[in-house]
């Protein structure tokens, strides 16, 4: 009996712990919601969800920081975390996911060795994520940014990246369309889907299209942590066309 309340208690405090830690989440406050969530996943290291809710923080708190150094390291902190919610949790599609976020904010920090081998991963996260909930619009997101990526690498970069770590995946603009139309069919109230499939329009030469798309973005009021950035890159995306 004094073990069944023991671990009562501990459920109930982390629970608390947690509810107090998302009010910090909903307020994008990622440095206060650590100091909950930290705490509770010591006294439930295994808890899935606690797992996804703190790389989740460390996430946030790359884009609080202008150095890149630091966002690699905060980058590998959130990618711990998600990799054990994902081991933990292998039909649970938002611990699926979880890996493939932070890779993919890692990746424009990476060297060229690790963002190749980054790739492979995100893409099988991701398609794991799709199989346990096709409308997950995040995870349809992030498949159209692979594709946006890697249907534009240039013939000398392919060659060169062959030689060096092996083949990567051939993919077009027309997939990374097809990926952005559905996250956006699914959840229509998200600026990065638009600026996003704006910036695959204008690497498709259809301007008035990227135009179109990323000023319905930039007029969404900002909601989520990765926003303004999102719309710095829609708006520098805007004065190239």
């Amino acid at each position: 009996m004094l073990c069944l309340s023991g671990g009562a208690a501990r459920a109930e405090d982390t629970d608390a712990l947690i509810a107090k830690g998302d009010q910090f989440d909903k307020r994008l406050q990622a440095k206060e919601a650590l100091e909950v969530y930290l705490p509770a996943n010591k006294l439930e290291p295994n808890n899935v969800g606690l797992l996804v809710r703190i790389a989740r923080q460390y996430r946030h708190l790359m884009s609080d920081t202008s150095s890149k150094q630091e966002k690699l390291r905060l980058g590998n902190v959130s990618l711990e975390f998600a990799n054990r919610a994902a081991s933990l949790a292998p039909n649970n599609a938002e611990a699926q996911l979880s890996p493939a976020i932070s890779l993919g904010k890692m990746v424009p920090f990476m060297g060229s060795k690790d963002q190749v081998n980054a790739s492979p991963r995100i893409k099988a996260a991701v398609d794991r994520t799709l199989v346990l909930d096709p409308t997950n619009d995040n995870a349809w997101h992030i498949l159209g940014r692979w594709n946006l990526l890697l249907a534009n690498i240039s013939v000398v970069k392919r060659v060169l990246a062959k030689a060096l770590y092996g083949d990567l995946p051939v993919t077009t603009n027309e997939a990374a369309e097809k990926c952005l139309l559905k996250a956006i069919e699914i959840n229509p109230n998200r600026l990065m889907h638009y600026i996003e499939l704006g910036r695959i329009y204008a690497a498709m030469g259809r301007k008035d299209e990227a135009r179109k798309f990323i000023k319905k973005g930039l007029a969404m009021p900002n909601k989520e942590k990765d926003d303004p950035e999102m719309r710095e890159i829609g708006q520098q995306t805007l004065q190239k066309l």
